[in-house]
């Protein structure tokens, strides 16, 4: 009976330095890798190494998803790129407390909602209501990158 290597091979992913994972980037996909953090590293690892031993998404899979992808967005390239995963759900409202003013954003569906008004990125909401430049995300809490929080 043969023994499969790559089940341990993804497990060492997880303690393998940062420095090697993006080593191995280099070898398996033959780029530099990309300025994103480790867990991104290892989970597009993950996902190539098997790639390559087991083979990828047949052709009919990947027009499949395809075709998903340009009923979600409409063929919008731009909004095909927004990681989904990272945006707070449509509906959620973040609140903060800026110079003894309580402000409500609502998360929509195009982008965000502050005093009845739409604005493309939280960031331009952070603005409204300082009068400054800040990164919308840390401006209300949802640090390092888009991470749910708001009730």
């Amino acid at each position: 009976m043969n023994h499969d290597p790559i089940p341990a091979r993804l497990a060492a992913l997880k303690t393998t330095p940062t420095s090697q994972l993006k080593s191995q980037w280099r070898d398996l996909f033959a780029t530099e890798p990309p300025a994103f953090n480790r867990r991104y590293l290892e989970t597009r690892l993950a996902y190539r190494i098997q790639e390559l031993a087991y083979g990828g998404l047949t052709p009919t899979t990947v027009r499949r998803l395809e075709a998903l992808g340009q009923d979600l967005d409409g063929g919008n390239v731009a909004r095909r790129r927004i990681r989904h995963d990272l945006t707070p759900i449509i509906g959620t409202r973040l609140i903060r407390e800026w110079q003894g003013v309580e402000h409500s954003v609502v998360i929509t569906q195009n982008g965000f909602e502050w005093q009845g008004r739409p604005y493309k990125s939280i960031s331009a909401v952070a603005r409204a209501i300082t009068g400054t430049r800040w990164n919308g995300w840390n401006f209300f809490g949802l640090k390092n990158g888009r991470k749910s929080g708001g009730t």
